[in-house]
């Protein structure tokens, strides 16, 4: 039957051996047109030189020699013998055959059985002698040769396979991979369907089909099931296909598992992720902190009735508690200590105070001698550098990374979306009726090209370089490195299927596919490179090319997104990338680059208004991040400057001591107020200073929360300091620097105690390697350090100038202003105080108050403990730009259109010899390759990409490299001729001295190169160019993958695959950590290769991976750097109060419960966990401190009797301080954080803060003091017995006082206060004046002012009964002298304790108020007082009425609180009774009723025997206080356990019920759940 002759690819011929046979026509076959025929004879659009067939009906012809070996070599199935071997085809055909297999070869070779089975179709049409039995000719030309001979030319035929044959070729290719891109080679070979819509009719239909650039004919192929009969004679071929799990005839290599999932070992499933810890119906952490309360709630209860039955089996009479103990050693030890730094710190106060300006001027140089460092500061912007310890592996691995691969490249992207365009629907010629999105129109692709083009042409000029800048300048060129063109530049999008050319984007073209004609435009080629994207040229009429403009390809994933599955049509984004190379800030080019992204920036933002009416345009450059961070950092100054203002005003009012309005320039503190602030901000700027000399990097964090939190730790020690100060009453003779002095050391000890707590709880903190948090550490300890250093120096020093001013009634502003010399003015409570006093503290601390707070804490804290397990790890990318950023459009739409996720590279360190057979086995994924060599193991992750996170498949340059080495592929040849020795000759050279000299022979079984080969082959791989006749060039793609050493060995390399989408922080975590298992699990099966290294690593990397590395460990390194915090604040408690277990642990505690409620509250208000948590959480310990460390050992050093009397002392004493000092500093500051632009501020600054600063107030001010009545420690004996001493001492000093307080009577306009106003005793134990340096409003007794009749309780005026009532309440014991104002016809009544059988003697006064002279009268002639007393049974004892000035006596017959009455005998009503009267009263009770002198003289007794009988009197006085005590102390018990009785059994009730209750829902919740089948 003759032959057909073709160029490049097979085509059929019509011959059978030895017979001649030709078939009728059946008006099949069909003569074209001229046009036709011309166009068929140049081989048609082919992309390369291509000649048709001729017609031939001569028989097959025996093949011998050269050509039978070529045969068997390329199609072995048709050999049957060396000489019984017939064929169809013709030598030069052979050649011709093998010349074209090459491009597909090179590419399937890596599965043997695929590559004999494609080679085998092409082998049958060409070869066959049974050709003409499943071939049918149905187009052909006629053409005349040179000689004049007549041909027939082929231009289409039918080929008949059987399906099952068919089936069986396509299955063993169907799962070939490309190394380079990861993808399937099926994709590149199934045209317009891609490897998703791919099957064996459509894979053999490209083959044939010359619109695909590749085939000179159009072939027919028609699969036939079994037993299916075609008529005319023919019988589809049904030849043998090789499966791709079986080595091809029995030897050589089967493919392998990448290639052939039927080679696969069966893959054991991921462990599946842990499950959630259920308990029946009910969350297991909540069932176990449900559990938890109930415990802590029962044990609780518990510990209330084992008090209570110890309360019942104390005997009576016994006393307080403690009493007759001796002083324990801990307990004298905590006295020794805190008599150490009291009188220490006393001593220095009064030195400070002598000396304020050279203490100011040497402070003061000090702070400006640190903060001189501040010059040298470096800001650390980077959030690696913040985050990632250089220590840490992400940060050596990206140091090896960098140092190899250089840094990763800068992305500039844009994504477009339509506001208002509708889909449509587009019927494809190629693809049938397709959807098209409204963003896939011609309008919205001019405008991105337009865009597209002024991005290109961006030329900007740089001044700093003299020279204009343009992206070729910049540009990733991974095709042309060196010198490239604006066309070289990698710019990705949808306008590179059309090379970016707007006359190829309108293209349209007639074509007739099958029966159907229409026209083809862009959409067609559109669908066709979506679907094949490496194709270089479509099938449709337009014969455009897929690739972009620079060489690559652009995978749809890259051009659009928004798509389900792959329907690409349906994409509701446009995606435009210009990557740029990357250079450290050091080299010029750096620059180069951030100019052109600015303009970058500012075009992208033009087109985005000029289109803002129908499209969404969201952007970003490389720079875009740092540069918004940058710009909120500058635009949120103002709202930190005004916190601090906030804060400073609050400072300034709250320290101020108001009495009168005129007197309000003098008593204001705006003057210290400011000092104070001063000393915060020079402790926080000679702290960065400090560092800063000694190269410790800062950051913006650190300038923003250092300063907030020493302003919480020095406010409060400021606070403490000022009021003590203000209520502290001088002694007598007591200098104003003695005062200050004595003030320093009664506080002192507090300040140091949270002071040091603080400081060594951060310096611990800075034990953690994360870098940000260390430098806050390091800053925070160093500020708060030096904050208290400054306290004791400088703020001292301004304190005691502003009470110089303030004595010599100076002007605060203006010290030269004087106010006129005037009556000093009263010393009274402050209002937050009297608040303290009255109200919250008796509220807070009465039985029921205390078991309920308790109740609802330990809810509290276990319901921490359940949200603190729900915290959500990580920082949201959006956070860190302000609200109005186009940052966040951008994200917003990354995640939601974004169809892949980051690259990650597999990276190979030094020590694996890559070059020996089985160090390639190792790696590759071909045939003959381990089964666990790295790309293998990697294609395995893919198929688990839940639990993998991995989407795409590695590229290995080890893979392509042996397929370019393969002689089949045509890549790798040299040169013949001595003129360039041997060298790498291109595949693009056509020179004969090239021709078939390839670098290495074909070998039998899998295909590898030695040693030597692989060394000097290695480079010219690397320097390859890809192209059409040799894809698998390495240039591009792998030239900047491999770094090889001067002695040729791989010192690294990198291995490419894709994550799938990471939309947030734990995705990407939980991807590090799957990539960093594989990677482990790649390195150990890779140094089981002989000769590896044992330190041989493989490591995951891509950009983010520094990042988030750290919340891998920031759960056990936050758990890790709060207990190093704790430890200190336990450990400094304890030994400041004397080895004070139980005060340690239970301020411990506290400090615990505060952390996990604020963790809890943070799930709530949807706060993550993320180091700029930690900071705070680190800082939030050293808050919790302030409130809590006070208050603790203010009880501890009480020595009121109970635990009760001690914890309400301290809440009063010390609560009013804190609350002041540290929750109203922060508050103002905090929320003015609120109106920040930076969501990180709002986030982490203003609602953590918040929270913080919230639940340390409730626990330090509402827990604390009712935890300590509970469990704190008992009374100090060694404190009492000082505080003992300390009142016999100055017992004389006090009697002298006390007689002063008798008989003084001091007028309006007297100069000096009242001495009944201020009578305290300054050396009694609780009052100021003791050495103990207790707080003076610490009195022993209770002083209740009445009103009206019948005991009704009247409330007066702060006014009118404020200070008489504090007053009576400092009174000693023995007499009571004051006076009072009432009205004419009011009524004031006294409370007074009495034991029984005392006399009571009462003097009074009386003066009426004279209105002409607006004074009062010496005396009142005809106004009379009726005084009445009852005893406490309210029986009347005394009803008397006497003159205006007199004397009544009464004897107490009954123990307790006795009622007396006075009011005027006035009879007037009460609205005409206008008058007001001044009353003085002086009350003298038991012994002090007596008048010596008088008895003395009487008895003429001697001076020893007066002394005795006083001593004698006092003895028995002191027999009725304590039977009087007894008496109290029974009663009280009594009611205390018929109290607590009544509370135990209605908590039980109430535990019963909660309990019930809590069944009761969670049935009813079970059912609901269940009803509503949620679970």
């Amino acid at each position: 039957m003759g032959h057909a002759r073709s160029d490049r690819l097979p085509s059929p011929l019509s011959c059978k051996p030895r017979r001649l046979r030709q078939r009728k026509s059946t008006g099949r076959a069909t003569a074209p047109s001229s046009a036709t025929v011309a166009r068929t004879r140049r081989g048609g659009s082919s992309l390369i030189r291509a000649s048709v067939p001729c017609l031939s009906n001569t028989p097959a012809k025996l093949v011998s020699g050269t050509h039978l070996a070529l045969l068997k070599g390329l199609c072995p199935a048709l050999y049957t013998g060396d000489n019984a071997t017939f064929a169809c085809c013709t030598y030069k055909q052979m050649q011709d055959m093998q010349a074209s297999l090459l491009l597909s070869q090179g590419v399937l070779n890596r599965c043997p059985s695929c590559s004999e089975n494609f080679a085998n179709i092409y082998c049958q049409n060409i070869c066959s002698p049974d050709q003409s039995l499943f071939t049918n000719v149905t187009r052909f030309f006629n053409r005349t040769t040179a000689a004049g001979d007549r041909q027939l030319g082929v231009l289409e035929y039918q080929c008949y396979y059987n399906k099952r044959f068919a089936d069986q070729s396509y299955h063993s290719c169907k799962g070939v991979r490309l190394p380079a891109t990861g993808g399937y080679a099926i994709g590149a070979m199934c045209g317009k369907y891609g490897a998703t819509l791919c099957n064996s009719q459509r894979w053999l239909d490209f083959q044939g089909d010359p619109g695909n650039g590749l085939a000179p004919l159009k072939i027919d192929f028609r699969l036939m099931p079994d037993g299916a009969a075609v008529g005319d004679g023919i019988v589809p071929l049904n030849g043998t296909a090789w499966k791709c799990n079986e080595a091809v005839r029995g030897s050589g290599e089967k493919c392998s598992c990448p290639d052939c999932a039927d080679s696969c070992p069966p893959l054991p499933a991921p462990p599946a992720p842990p499950k959630t810890f259920w308990v029946g119906g009910m969350n297991g952490v909540f069932f176990v902190c449900l559990v938890l309360f109930g415990f802590l709630a029962m044990l609780f209860l518990t510990f209330l009735v084992w008090q209570s039955c110890c309360c019942c089996g104390k005997k009576k009479g016994q006393g307080a508690e403690g009493v007759g103990a001796k002083p324990t050693c801990s307990g004298r030890a905590s006295q020794a200590i805190h008599r150490f730094l009291a009188r220490t710190f006393s001593s220095w106060g009064t030195l400070v105070a002598s000396y304020p300006i050279t203490v100011i001027l040497l402070s003061g140089l000090v702070v400006v001698v640190l903060a001189s460092g501040l010059v040298f500061i470096e800001l650390t912007t980077n959030p690696v550098e913040l985050w990632s310890s250089p220590r840490s592996r992400a940060r050596q691995e990206k140091a090896f990374y960098d140092e190899n691969f250089g840094p990763f490249f800068r992305t500039n992207q844009v994504i477009l979306t339509a506001k208002n365009l509708s889909s449509y629907s587009y019927d494809s010629l190629i693809l049938g009726k397709q959807n098209f999105s409204g963003i896939l129109s011609m309008g919205v692709l001019l405008q991105l090209l337009e865009l597209q083009t002024r991005l290109q042409g961006i030329a900007v000029w740089s001044e700093a370089h003299g020279r204009k800048v343009s992206l070729k300048d910049v540009c990733y060129a991974p095709l042309s490195p060196v010198n490239p063109t604006l066309a070289d530049c990698c710019v990705n999008s949808l306008l590179q299927y059309f090379q970016n050319n707007v006359t190829r984007l309108n293209m349209t073209a007639p074509q007739t596919q099958g029966a159907q004609s229409g026209m083809v435009d862009w959409r067609d080629h559109f669908l066709y490179c979506v679907n094949s994207p490496l194709s270089f040229q479509d099938i449709t009429a337009l014969e455009m090319s897929c690739m972009a403009d620079y060489g690559g390809p652009v995978f749809p994933f890259l051009a659009v997104g928004g798509y389900t599955g792959e329907e690409y049509s349906e994409s509701q984004a446009l995606i435009l990338t210009i990557l740029l190379n990357n250079f450290p800030p050091s080299d010029p080019r750096f620059d180069f680059v951030m100019l052109w992204e600015e303009r970058f920036l500012n075009i992208v933002r033009e087109f985005q208004q000029e289109n803002a009416d129908n499209l969404t345009v969201a952007y970003m450059a490389e720079r875009s991040l740092e540069d918004e961070i940058n710009r909120t950092t500058w635009e949120d100054l103002p709202i930190f400057a005004l916190s601090y203002l906030l804060i400073f005003v609050y400072i300034t009012l709250a320290l101020g001591e108001y009495s009168r309005c005129r007197r309000i320039p003098v008593d204001s503190k705006l003057t210290l107020g400011l000092g104070g602030i001063l000393v915060v901000l020079g402790a926080v700027l000679a702290s960065l200073g400090f560092y800063a000399y000694v190269g410790v990097p800062s950051s913006l964090i650190i300038i923003e929360v250092v300063p907030f939190l020493v302003l919480a730790v020095g406010a409060d020690n400021i606070f403490i300091f000022v009021l003590e100060y203000q209520q502290a009453q001088p002694l007598p003779g007591e200098a104003p620097e003695q005062r200050i002095g004595r003030v320093l050391g009664s506080v002192a000890p507090s300040m140091v105690l949270c002071s040091l707590s603080e400081t060594v709880c951060f310096f611990l903190g800075a034990l953690t390697e994360m870098p940000a948090v260390r430098t806050f550490a390091l800053n925070a300890a160093l500020a708060v350090m030096l904050d208290f250093l400054l306290q004791m120096s400088l703020f001292v020093a301004l304190l005691s100038l502003d009470a110089r001013r303030q004595e010599a009634s100076r002007f605060d502003l203006c010290c030269c202003v004087r106010l006129e010399k005037g009556a000093p003015p009263k010393r009274r409570e402050g209002l937050l105080r009297s608040f303290v006093r009255r109200f919250y503290a008796p509220v807070l601390l009465n039985c029921f108050s205390r078991i309920l707070v308790m109740l609802l804490f330990l809810l509290m804290f276990c319901a921490g403990i359940f949200f603190l397990f729900n915290v959500q790890v990580g920082l949201e990318q959006e956070l860190s730009v302000p609200e109005d950023s186009y940052m966040l459009q951008y994200f917003q739409d990354l995640n939601q259109y974004f169809m892949v996720g980051v690259p990650t590279y597999f990276v190979t360190k030094g020590g694996y010899n890559f070059s020996t057979v089985p160090g390639m086995n190792g790696v590759c994924s071909s045939a003959g390759c381990n089964n666990n060599s790295l790309t293998q193991q990697i294609q395995y992750a893919t198929q688990f990409p839940n639990e993998s996170f991995l989407a795409i498949p590695a590229s290995s340059w080890v893979d392509d490299f042996i397929d370019w080495l393969n002689p089949f592929s045509g890549c790798c040849r040299r040169y013949r001729n001595e003129t360039h020795n041997g060298g790498f000759c291109p595949s693009t050279n056509s020179s004969a001295s090239c021709f078939l000299n390839y670098c290495m022979r074909s070998q039998s079984g899998a295909f590898r190169p030695d040693v030597t080969e692989f060394n000097t082959f290695l480079p010219w791989f690397l320097s390859d160019m890809p192209n059409l006749k040799c894809p698998k060039g390495g240039l591009g793609a792998y030239d900047t993958s491999v770094k090889i050493g001067p002695d040729g060995e791989i010192l690294a390399s990198r291995f490419m695959a894709y994550h799938t989408p990471l939309k947030n922080s734990k995705e990407y975590t939980a991807a590090l950590k799957a990539a960093r298992g594989l990677s482990d699990s790649i390195t150990a099966s890779m140094r089981e290769v002989p000769g590896t290294d044992p330190d041989f690593q493989v490591f995951p990397y891509t950009i983010t991976y520094a990042f988030y590395e750290q919340y891998l460990t920031i759960t056990l390194a936050g758990i890790v750097i709060l207990v190093l915090c704790l430890m200190p604040t336990f450990v400094v408690c304890y030994v400041l109060l004397g080895m004070d277990l139980r005060s340690g642990t239970i301020n411990l505690v506290t400090i615990v419960m505060i952390l996990v409620d604020t963790v809890g509250a943070m799930t709530l208000w949807g706060i993550s966990y993320n180091a700029i948590s930690l900071i705070n959480l680190v800082a939030a310990v050293g808050i919790s401190v302030e409130f809590v460390s006070h208050i603790t050992l203010s009880f501890a050093i009480s020595t009121k009797p109970t635990k009760l009397e001690r914890a309400r002392e301290a809440t009063i004493n010390m609560g009013s301080a804190v609350f002041a000092g540290v929750a109203m500093t922060n508050l103002p500051g905090i929320v003015v954080l609120a109106f920040a632009k930076a969501q990180l501020i709002q986030l982490f600054f203003f609602r953590l803060n918040l929270i913080i600063t919230l639940l340390g107030m409730l626990h330090g001010l509402v827990f604390l003091p009712v935890a300590l009545s509970y469990f704190g420690p008992g009374i100090n004996r060694a404190w009492e017995e000082a505080q003992q001493q300390s009142w016999k001492e100055g017992k004389l000093a006090a009697t002298h006082t006390r007689e002063i307080h008798r008989n003084s009577q001091v007028s309006p306009s007297d100069s000096k206060p009242p001495a009944f106003a201020s009578k305290a005793d300054p050396t009694k134990p609780g009052d100021a004046g003791g050495e103990n340096g207790q707080l003076p409003w610490r009195g022993e007794l209770r002083r209740t002012f009445m009103a009206g009749g019948g005991g009704r309780q009247w409330r007066c005026p702060a006014w009118a009964w404020l200070f008489p009532a504090l007053l009576l309440l400092l009174l000693g014991r023995g007499a009571r002298a004051l006076y009072f104002h009432i009205g004419e016809t009011e009524k004031r009544c006294f409370i007074e304790e009495i034991p029984d059988e005392t006399m009571v003697i009462g003097n009074y006064r009386t003066q009426m108020w004279d209105k002409q002279s607006e004074t009062f009268l010496p005396s009142t002639p005809g106004l009379g007082m009726f005084v009445e007393v009852k005893d406490p049974d309210g029986k009347v004892i005394l009803s008397r009425q006497y003159g205006s000035e007199g004397r009544f006596t009464f004897t107490s017959h009954t123990p307790g609180e006795h009622q007396i009455c006075l009011h005027s005998n006035s009879t007037r009503m009460a609205l005409f009774a206008g008058g007001k009267l001044r009353v003085h009263l002086d009350i003298q009770v038991g012994e002090h009723t007596n008048n010596y002198p008088e008895i003395a003289a009487k008895d003429k007794l001697t001076e020893l025997q007066l002394r005795a009988r006083q001593l004698l009197d006092q003895v028995e006085q002191i027999q009725k206080e304590q039977n009087y005590q007894r008496y109290r102390e029974e009663r009280f018990r009594m009611t205390s356990e018929s109290t607590n009785q009544r509370v135990l059994w209605w908590s039980i009730a109430q535990t019963l019920i909660l309990i019930l209750t809590g069944i009761w829902q969670m049935r009813h919740l079970k059912s609901f759940f269940e009803a509503k089948k949620l679970v």
